[in-house]
Order: structure tokens, then sequence, then C-alpha cells
């Protein structure tokens, strides 16, 4: 059975009208970077739960998350509503093992992510740990509109940090922007428009791909992989690619 413990909303930060983010103050048990949690509400007399991924890095003195309002969710209008002063359950251990250790070394570590699910991503970055053994890393986020690129100033600066080890590319299907690709993230990898756009190669001999997001992009990616003879990566035996799936 999960603990749970009582987080203070300190901070909400509403980017769209359905995009946001919260900033909590909780006593929870350290986690690792690109690790979850869950967050609940009790709703009607019933505690609702969803997992969500730390945007933070294990080392910050807040815990931040990066959410959706899901049309007709049993949570996450709840969730939408709070303000600082609030309060939401969290569980006080953490899970998952889309964490840097799992991943085998690389020269290229590929980051693709949908939607809200840089999160993980971000909180790897910002540790910075166990992340010397990769000559480049490769951040990439694809969404329907440029509105919806609200991590983008924290991407730059880490970019600006990391000294040119990091790459930063946005991925626009429904929008048009100078700076981003247009399309949809496997179709870009498929007909070559995102190796050529960053000037590396995404192969079995040089590569590690991280995928979080849409279940749909993620198979679709897999896919387009496949021809590449990129197959899951698994403790059991070493692969190429290494998933998460944000519903």
């Amino acid at each position: 059975m999960a603990k749970w413990l009582t987080g203070e909303v300190i901070a909400v930060e509403h980017w769209t009208d359905t995009l946001f983010s919260l900033k909590l103050k909780a006593d929870i048990s350290p986690f690792k970077a690109g690790q979850y949690c869950k967050l609940a509400l009790d709703i009607k007399g019933e505690r609702i739960a969803r997992a969500y991924s730390f945007v933070n890095a294990p080392e910050s003195d807040y815990i931040e998350f990066y959410l959706v309002n899901v049309l007709n969710g049993k949570l996450s209008p709840y969730l939408h509503r709070l303000r600082p002063g609030d309060h939401v359950w969290i569980t006080e251990e953490s899970n998952g093992f889309f964490v840097i250790e799992e991943i085998p070394n690389s020269d290229t570590l590929w980051m693709f992510a949908t939607g809200v699910a840089p999160g993980p991503y971000l909180s790897i970055l910002q540790s910075g740990k166990d992340l010397e053994r990769f000559k480049h890393i490769v951040l990439v986020h694809a969404v329907r509109y440029q509105q919806n690129l609200n991590y983008w100033p924290l991407m730059q600066k880490l970019a600006k940090q990391y000294q040119g080890k990091l790459i930063i590319k946005a991925v626009l299907s429904q929008d048009h922007h100078p700076d981003a690709l247009s399309g949809r993230l496997p179709g870009l990898i498929a007909n070559g428009a995102l190796e050529a756009s960053i000037g590396l190669s995404i192969s079995n001999q040089n590569s590690h791909v991280m995928l979080c997001g849409n279940p749909q992009m993620i198979a679709d990616c897999r896919d387009v992989l496949k021809y590449r003879d990129m197959h899951k990566h698994l403790r059991r035996r070493a692969g190429h690619i290494t998933s998460e799936h944000y519903w």
C-alpha cells in the first residue's frame, strides 16, 4: 500500500487553457531523476490518484509537475483548480525505471517527448548526473502548436549550460516556426529530416533513443526504428530504445 503524504501547493502556472504546472512542498523520500510519483485528491468520497513524472531535479527544494487538464478527466480538472495554499495527496515513495542509470552507453542520447512529457528529461538534465558518458544529447519536444512549448526557455537555458553538448529541437505538427520542424516525429525520423536538422545520425551503432509521451507516437517511432535494426532495451538484453508512456 502506498503511504500518502500531504503536499502544499506553493505555485501554479497556467500556460494555456489546458496546460499547467504545479509546484509543491512535501517531505517525500529521495527519488531518481526520471521517476514518477502519484498525486491524489479525495473527490466525492473516493481518493482519485494518477501518476506524474517530476520536472525538477531531485536536489531541488520543491517538487514540480507539468500537467494537462483532460476533458472529463477524473482528477486533472480538480488539480487544475488548485491554488497556492491548497493541499494535495502525494505518495512518499517514487517509482519508475526511466532513469539515466538504466540507459547503456552511446555516442548520442536522443530524448523524444510529446505534449507534457518532457518532464523526466528536464529532471535528468537539471540533475546532470551520469551524463558525461554521452558525447551528444538531443532533446526533441513535439507539440501541436508553438504556444505549447511552455518549457522552451528552460530548455534553452540548459542548452547554454551544457555548452554545445545538448541540442534542443522543437517539432510542430499543426503550426509553423522558422526554427522548428513541421510534421510528426515518426515521419521526420523516417524521412531523415530530423537528423539533417541536427547534424547527427540515429543508428544502432552510435545511438540510444528515449521515448516519452503519447503511446501512438512511441509505437510509431519504434516501428520506424526497427528498420534501422534498433530494438527495445531490456536488462536481460541490451537494446537501443527505452520508453515511458504518458496517457
